[in-house]
């Protein structure tokens, strides 16, 4: 079996920022469009890397009219300063919306019309520019993933575009940037790495490139996250759930993902929610629809968790890895159902126009086991 594994050039490690304005220059760019958000400007990582370009001898101009959950006509709009402003690359700083919208505004830019005209896969026809992304959050992978999340604003819907041509350039990692974040934001962007990693070992296009990286980063969180959202000094944790980030993104980006993200994408689009806080929410339940497709994944999985399965019959050592994520989630202070989030009951038409959404995303194409709109219904009911 021929397997293909695709991967930025990936600089990781304490100060690793200081990287940038000499990436820049190695891929032949000469002015830099910074793509980031008010919460990391006001972090100083943006400042600190505007510093680096120009001691690099870079220009820059800069974006940062963005939402939590990205839209198409905010990706317009940057995409408008790239061109207005004669920039060269893209440098993505923040968490999986900078990286998206960053990503996002290198296809408009270079390939003309609105982002809604690339969704699906492989749409994109001309070369994007340079692109350095920097993840500051330890959860998206976008910045190694051949990912864009964006909101249809008119459809309220989320919108996912697939191209090896969004597979960055260079991928930059600085652990230091997981001490500016606060308990609850480093807490679901932990679990979206969980779900991540989770989905990518079971995905039916896992493969052992794959299994690797989902492995180690399934580990990592099950011992790294409690520690890392208690403290935000505790550099030994920052530094495994900054490197598990990287492998669960290296996974699914090669792997792909499955319901939860289709579905977490549908309510994201409608309710504007913290993608991370809906994956929270949605992983134990369809962890527990998804277990009699690959009883024996779910196994290995409760034994990456610490479960000792020895004397368990497969099934029920699924149930007792699951346990451990409902746990997990409990523990750092996730939400736990939605109403958790003030989302009391959404009417029928809405559920069903969700699960409608749901089952053509592209992620659940790689969903272990089939589903149904009704099943998604259910799922719905169960998390509420």
């Amino acid at each position: 079996m021929i397997k293909k594994f695709m991967s930025p050039e990936i600089i990781f490690g304490k100060g690793a920022l200081e990287q940038v304005g000499e990436s820049f220059l190695r891929l032949g760019a000469k002015k830099v469009l910074i793509v980031s958000d008010k919460g990391v400007c006001d972090a100083g990582w943006v400042e600190n890397v505007a510093q680096n370009c120009l001691s690099a001898g870079l220009e820059y101009s800069t974006f940062f009219n963005l939402t939590t959950n990205p839209k198409d006509f905010e990706v317009t709009l940057g995409a408008q300063v790239f061109e207005e402003t004669d920039c060269e690359a893209v440098l993505g700083i923040g968490g999986g919306s900078v990286l998206d919208v960053a990503k996002a505004i290198a296809v408009v830019a270079t390939n003309g019309g609105k982002i809604n005209d690339y969704e699906g896969v492989d749409k994109l026809f001309a070369p994007l520019p340079p692109m350095i992304m920097a993840s500051t959050t330890a959860g998206s992978g976008s910045d190694v993933s051949q990912f864009s999340v964006i909101v249809d604003s008119e459809k309220k819907k989320k919108m996912t575009i697939i191209s090896k041509s969004l597979i960055p350039d260079i991928s930059i990692t600085d652990p230091l940037t997981l001490s500016t974040k606060d308990a609850s934001l480093t807490a679901s962007t932990g679990l979206d790495v969980l779900t991540h990693a989770i989905e990518a070992y079971v995905s039916i296009a896992a493969t052992s490139l794959t299994d690797v990286q989902a492995k180690n980063a399934i580990q990592l969180v099950g011992k790294f996250l409690r520690p890392s959202v208690a403290s935000r000094s505790n550099e030994e944790a920052k530094d495994a759930m900054a490197m598990a980030s990287l492998q669960a993104g290296l996974a699914f980006s090669n792997a792909i993902l499955g319901a939860v993200h289709a579905i977490s994408h549908a309510v994201g689009g409608r309710y504007d929610l913290s993608h991370g806080e809906v994956n929270s929410i949605l992983l134990p339940h369809v962890m527990d629809f998804n277990l009699i497709a690959k009883p024996d994944r779910y196994v290995e999985i409760a034994e990456f968790l610490g479960v000792d399965t020895r004397s368990l019959q497969p099934t029920e050592a699924g149930y007792k890895g699951i346990e451990v994520v409902r746990q997990l989630v409990k523990e750092v202070g996730a939400p736990q159902h939605f109403s958790d989030l003030n989302l009391m009951g959404p009417d029928e038409e809405s559920i069903n126009e969700m699960a409608l959404t749901a089952i053509e995303d592209a992620c659940m194409i790689t969903n272990p086991r089939d589903i149904t709109t009704q099943d998604i219904k259910d799922i719905f009911s169960r998390a509420m």
